[in-house]
C-alpha cells in the first residue's frame, strides 16, 4: 500500500499550527497536492513567511485555548479533514511556563475535539502528539502504542494529556465511525527552516551562519532523528486512508529506523561534516532542567498497518537541512528548495 498525496486535491484541510516549522512543511505539501488548506494558528514562523504560504492558504489568526473563536472558524469553512499541530512545543519553555503549556496543549486538544464533535463534517481528524507521551524508563528497546502515557515534564506530560482527551472522545463521542479519529507520535524532527530556541539544530544553524563554534549541552542523548517530511507524510498517509476507511483509524508510533537513533553528538558531527568550512562543536553540559538521556519507539505497527517505511536516513536528512540552509543564508527562494525537496521525497 503507498499513500499518493493527490487525494487531497480539492478538499478542504483545517490544520492548526499551519505557520510552525512541521505546519509549514505540511501546509506547502498539501498546497502542492491541490488540497484547499484552512490554517489556525496564533503567529507566524520564520519558515511560513519565508516559504510564500501566506498567499496561498486560508491564514486565520486564532489561539486554540479560545473555543468560541475556532467554532466560528468551523462554521465558516465546514473542513473535511482536521490536523490538529498546534501546540507549546518546547520542554524548557514548559518549565518556565507550565500553566501556559497545559492550557494549550491539553484545552487546545479538548477545544478542537469539541468542534470536530459539533461538525459532522469533519470525516477524518488527526491529533498530532510526541514520541516523548510514554512513560519513559530510559531502556534501549522501542515503545510500542499499548505501554503507559506518562510524560515526565510539562510539555511531555501535557501531551499525554492531550493523547488521553483524543482517546475519551473517541470512545464517547465517535464510537460510530462518524468520524475517524487518530493520534500520532513523533520522534525528533530536523529540517530547513526551523529556528526555535532550545533545539540542537538551529543552534548549529545558528553558529554556522555566523562563524562560530556549535555550543552542545548534551551530546549524550539519544533521540529518534528524522527530517521533517517523513512525519508530515506520515501524517497525511493516516489522515487519508481513514477518511475512506474507519478501521485505519488508531494510535500511531511515527519515527527512524533503528539505525537513526543516535547521539546528539553524533548529530553534530553529521551538520558539521555537510557544512564544511571548518565548523566544529564544543561539549558544555549545563546541567539544565531534566531531559530523558534515551528514547526510541517501535514503528512496527505504523509499518505492517500501511507497508509503511522511512525514506530518509539521518545523513541524507542532515544533508537536506544544510542544503536548504545554504540557500536561505545566501539569499535564495527556499520555496524551490522546499518544493525540490517534496518532490524528491514523494516522487
Amino acid at each position: 500500500m503507498d499513500f499518493d498525496p493527490s487525494f487531497y486535491k480539492g478538499k478542504k484541510v483545517l490544520v492548526t499550527g499551519h505557520t510552525g516549522f512541521k505546519g509549514s512543511w505540511m501546509s506547502a505539501l498539501l498546497v502542492n497536492a491541490g488540497a484547499e488548506v484552512i490554517g489556525y494558528s496564533i503567529d507566524e514562523s520564520p519558515l511560513f513567511e519565508l516559504s510564500g504560504l501566506i498567499d496561498q492558504v486560508i491564514s486565520i489568526k486564532g489561539d486554540v485555548r479560545n473555543l468560541a473563536h475556532m467554532k466560528e472558524v468551523f462554521d465558516e469553512y465546514n473542513p473535511e479533514i482536521v490536523i490538529h499541530m498546534a501546540a507549546q512545543p518546547l520542554v524548557r519553555r514548559s518549565y518556565r511556563e507550565p500553566v501556559m503549556t497545559f492550557e494549550t496543549n491539553v484545552m487546545g486538544t479538548v477545544n478542537i475535539l469539541e468542534c470536530v464533535r459539533l461538525n459532522p463534517c469533519v470525516k477524518s481528524f488527526l491529533n498530532v502528539t510526541t514520541d516523548k507521551v510514554y512513560e519513559n524508563k530510559e531502556r534501549e528497546q522501542g515503545y510500542t502504542e499499548e505501554e503507559p502515557l506518562d510524560g515526565y515534564d510539562p510539555y511531555s506530560n501535557s501531551k499525554s494529556c492531550s493523547e488521553l482527551v483524543t482517546h475519551s472522545y473517541k470512545k464517547s463521542f465517535f464510537s460510530e465511525g462518524q468520524t475517524a479519529i487518530s493520534t500520532a507520535r513523533a520522534g525528533n524532527v530536523i529540517g530547513g527552516g526551523d529556528f526555535a530556541a532550545d533545539r540542537i539544530i538551529p543552534d548549529c544553524v545558528r553558529a554556522a551562519v555566523k562563524g562560530e563554534d556549535i555550543i552542545v549541552r548534551n551530546p549524550y542523548s539519544i533521540r529518534p532523528y528524522q527530517h521533517v517530511l517523513e512525519p508530515v507524510y506520515a501524517y497525511l498517509m493516516i489522515a487519508a486512508k481513514q477518511y475512506d476507511d474507519d478501521s485505519y483509524s488508531g494510535y500511531y508510533n511515527v519515527g527512524p529506523d533503528d539505525k537513526d537513533c543516535i547521539k546528539t553528538g553524533e548529530l553534530v558531527d553529521l551538520f558539521v561534516k555537510n557544512w564544511g568550512d571548518g565548523l566544529k562543536w564544543i561539549d558544555r553540559y549545563d546541567g539544565g532542567p531534566h531531559e530523558a538521556a534515551f528514547l526510541k519507539l517501535d514503528c512496527t505497527k505504523l509499518k505492517n498497518t500501511f507497508d509503511w517505511a522511512p525514506r530518509w536516513d539521518i545523513e541524507k536528512a542532515v544533508a537536506k537541512t544544510v542544503e536548504w540552509t545554504k540557500i536561505w543564508n545566501s539569499g535564495l527562494s527556499v520555496r524551490d528548495c522546499m518544493d525540490k525537496q517534496i518532490r524528491e521525497f514523494t516522487g
